[in-house]
């Protein structure tokens, strides 16, 4: 009997272990109404940008960090980045690959998977359970409102960026940095300019006008939306409301960040 409640004991312990592990590693981001996209004066401004309008998303969990190469080989069982390294983000993954991700990590901790995966592999179809418990992308609405921490500037840090706020060409050294290096915006989340690009949720299209309620993008097309950029990018293509898209099996210096509903 007292090996019994010594093991129920242990058991206990090792749940408030990872349940605190687990909080460390996400932020809690309460929703609220921004002002998503740029305006038609900010620099290198792209028309996809826009229009801007009024977005309103729900509270959610965003991982503080980008997935780390320590954690995704521990899931995957494989490294694909370039850069090589435990405490590097992991890059050179693809959309699907952060969706198996998902998904796996999800099993591991006893979550209902957000994702279902049918058809042959050139023609995969991924469906979201928006009601599931299991860990997710960002949708791109989520992500900008997040990057944003409440402002309206151009970067979460003001009008401009520098060396001592972010990783992007030309103080990376063509090289990815350790997650966290630099400061966390105002909402506690690392690295959201620069460093890797970052997959969301969406398929790539042009936005929709007028105010929106947890908008999850064009509901078909080619490739899917990625955010933040990377090393390599000029200070330009790291902006708030800058976007990218990628062919969902293709690579590049591409990771992703975790998600769970609120």
């Amino acid at each position: 009997m007292k090996k019994i409640t010594l093991f129920v004991i242990a058991l206990g312990f090792i749940a408030l272990n990872l349940a605190a592990q687990q909080s460390d590693a996400l932020v809690r981001i309460n929703g609220g109404t921004f002002t998503m996209g740029s305006p038609s004066n900010e620099l290198r401004r792209y028309d996809d940008e826009g229009p801007q309008r009024q977005v309103t998303v729900s509270s959610f969990y965003m991982s503080r960090y980008t997935v780390t190469q320590k954690e995704y080989r521990e899931i995957m069982e494989r490294n694909p980045s370039v850069f090589k390294g435990e405490n590097l983000p992991v890059e050179n993954v693809t959309w699907f690959d952060a969706i198996e991700y998902c998904n796996r990590r999800s099993l591991k901790e006893e979550l209902t998977p957000a994702y279902t995966i049918s058809g042959p592999w050139d023609k995969r179809i991924v469906t979201w359970n928006r009601n599931a418990s299991g860990y997710r992308l960002p949708t791109e609405a989520e992500w900008e409102y997040a990057c944003r921490a409440g402002t309206t500037t151009t970067y979460n840090t003001g009008a401009s960026i520098s060396d001592d706020t972010a990783w992007y060409n030309p103080n990376s050294g063509n090289t990815t940095h350790p997650v966290g290096e630099k400061p966390a915006n105002a909402w506690g989340l690392y690295d959201m300019h620069g460093n890797v690009w970052e997959w969301c949720w969406d398929w790539y299209g042009t936005y929709a006008s007028g105010a929106q309620t947890d908008p999850l993008g064009a509901s078909s097309g080619s490739y899917r939306v990625l955010r933040g950029g990377c090393g390599f990018s000029p200070a330009e293509e790291v902006r708030s409301a800058k976007r990218y898209y990628n062919n969902p099996s293709y690579r590049i210096i591409s990771g992703f960040r975790l998600v769970l509903n609120n």
